[in-house]
Parts: structure tokens; C-alpha cells; sequence
């Protein structure tokens, strides 16, 4: 207890310093300064992504809304939007469906999860269509089928080639079984388009699965697929717990993809302007 009672011979106080100093603000880092690359786990600099927003150590392509999907994509104030405005009637009175679906149109800035239009895309006119994540997981809802359903009749009608970037996490489920129709309804409208000899080309990003991924994401005549994309029907968990199997780390990616013959090419992101143009031009476009 002596030991206690003598502490002032061997602590030592600085009498310049006040006992209860204001604590320092510690260094902050901002938001969204950098990204982990969801592919190869590694931290990116945000401004190492550039434009195309790739990982730079495995090309891993980050999923991109429309808008920046049209700015890298098509000719300067070349696209032309058709069929906006359509909007779900809650086909099964889901509880706050048309409330969520507000506030995402108004995030978003999209009436849908997906936006179809005409463009050029190096010189080619094009009906085109993209689908975009960040609306509900580019959920494919009766709206979603009904928009890439008259995309294919427009260019039927016109004789356009169709360039369809594809994700999704699916059906919607909200809409039950009448999302589930969309995947025979968009397949006639593709089988009828096909039937008049004109091109349809799909670009997979990350991720496409579920119902889009069984029916009009893998019916183009040529597939193409961005590095890394998660592409695929079942989840991983599913499959595994059905065959009782260890799965390869890479399976479902588009790399294992094309391996085993499903898709047709990956292309980096800043090599798919080109690419589109000249596919479409080699299958009937303007020369």
C-alpha cells in the first residue's frame, strides 16, 4: 500500500499541460475515396477506376448505371428514348410496392429497370436496350418485358439490328407470376425478329441471373460478356446444396463461361464501343 500512497515521487506531471485537454478530431478519410473491387478484393483508388470504371488489376468491370452506360456507349446525341413513361398497375397488390417503386424512379431517374431507345453506335443505327442495377436489381417486372417486347417489335418494324445490355437478380418478386411470363412473352417477340434475318447481339454485365439469364440474355446471335460478370440461373448456395458438390471458385463468372462454350467473346469495357460497331456492321449494317 506505501507503494500507492508515494505516487508523486515516481509520476511526474506536466504542469504545462491541463489535465483535461479538448480530445483531437481524428483524420477522416472521404466517402467513396476509394473501392473494393468485388472480383479480385483488392482496394482501388477511386480515380484509378477511370471513365469505364475497371479494376485495373483484373479488369473487373463496376456495374455502371444506363446514362453512364449510354455515355460510353453510343454516338453524341444520337439516342433517341421510346416507350418511357409505362408504369406497373400492381398486377398482385403487393403491400408498398408502388411507394418503393417511387422512391427508386426518383433515385434513379429512370421510370424502369430498363431503358430502351434507338441510337448510333459508330454509325450504326441500333434499337437499343439496357438494363440497370441499381433499379431494384434490374428486376424483370411486367414493365421490364413489356419495354424489351416492343423494343424487338420496333426493330422488327424498322429493320434494326438489337443491342441489349443485360443484368438482373431476376424475376420480380412482387409480381409474382406475371414477371415470370415476361421470359416467353420477350422470347416470341426475339424469335420474331430472328425470323426476318435480322441481328441481335447481348452484352452480360455483372450481374445477369435468374429469368433473364433462362430466356432473352442468352438468345442473341452473338453473346458477348464484360470481364468478371457474374452470369447465371440458381444462386451458388442452391446449386451446391442440390448437386452436394464444392463448386470452382469461378464458376458463373463469364470467364468460366466461355471456357465451356455459353458466351462468345469477353470484352473489356473500353473496347466495347468498337466492338458493337463493327459486329453490327459485319451482320448487315451500313458499310
Amino acid at each position: 500500500m506505501a507503494l500507492f500512497s508515494k505516487k508523486d515521487h515516481y509520476i511526474r506531471i506536466n504542469p504545462n499541460r491541463s489535465r483535461r485537454e479538448e480530445p483531437q478530431a481524428k483524420p477522416e478519410v472521404p466517402d467513396e475515396l476509394f473501392s473494393k473491387c468485388p472480383a479480385c478484393k483488392r482496394m482501388i483508388y477511386q480515380k484509378e477506376l477511370g471513365q469505364e470504371k475497371m479494376c485495373h488489376y483484373c479488369s473487373y468491370a463496376f456495374r455502371i448505371g444506363a446514362c453512364q452506360r449510354l455515355a460510353l456507349t453510343v454516338d453524341t446525341d444520337s439516342f433517341e428514348e421510346l416507350f418511357a413513361g409505362l408504369e406497373t398497375t400492381n398486377p398482385l397488390d403487393f403491400p408498398d410496392y408502388l411507394e418503393k417503386l417511387a422512391l427508386v424512379r426518383q433515385k434513379t431517374g429512370l421510370d424502369e429497370a430498363v431503358l430502351t431507345g434507338r441510337a448510333k453506335i459508330m454509325e450504326q443505327d441500333v434499337a437499343l436496350g439496357i438494363m440497370d442495377a441499381s433499379f431494384i436489381m434490374a428486376s424483370m417486372g411486367t414493365v421490364v418485358g413489356e419495354k424489351i417486347t416492343r423494343l424487338f417489335e420496333y426493330a422488327l418494324e424498322e429493320s434494326l439490328p438489337v443491342v441489349l445490355f443485360t443484368a438482373s437478380g431476376g424475376a420480380r418478386m412482387q409480381e409474382g407470376i406475371m414477371s415470370l411470363m415476361q421470359m416467353a412473352k420477350v422470347s416470341a417477340a426475339v424469335k420474331r425478329h430472328s425470323n426476318a434475318g435480322l441481328f441481335y447481339l447481348t452484352i452480360l454485365t455483372d450481374p445477369t441471373t435468374g429469368g433473364v439469364t433462362a430466356s432473352f440474355a442468352m438468345q442473341g446471335d452473338v453473346i458477348l460478356a464484360e470481364p468478371q460478370a457474374l452470369v447465371g440461373f440458381a444462386g451458388r448456395r442452391v446449386i451446391e446444396s442440390t448437386v452436394r458438390e464444392q463448386l470452382p471458385d469461378d464458376f458463373q463468372r463469364a470467364e468460366f463461361l466461355q471456357e465451356h462454350g455459353f458466351i462468345d467473346a469477353i470484352v473489356k469495357r473500353q473496347e466495347l464501343r468498337e466492338t458493337i460497331g463493327f459486329l453490327v456492321r459485319l451482320h448487315g449494317g451500313k458499310r
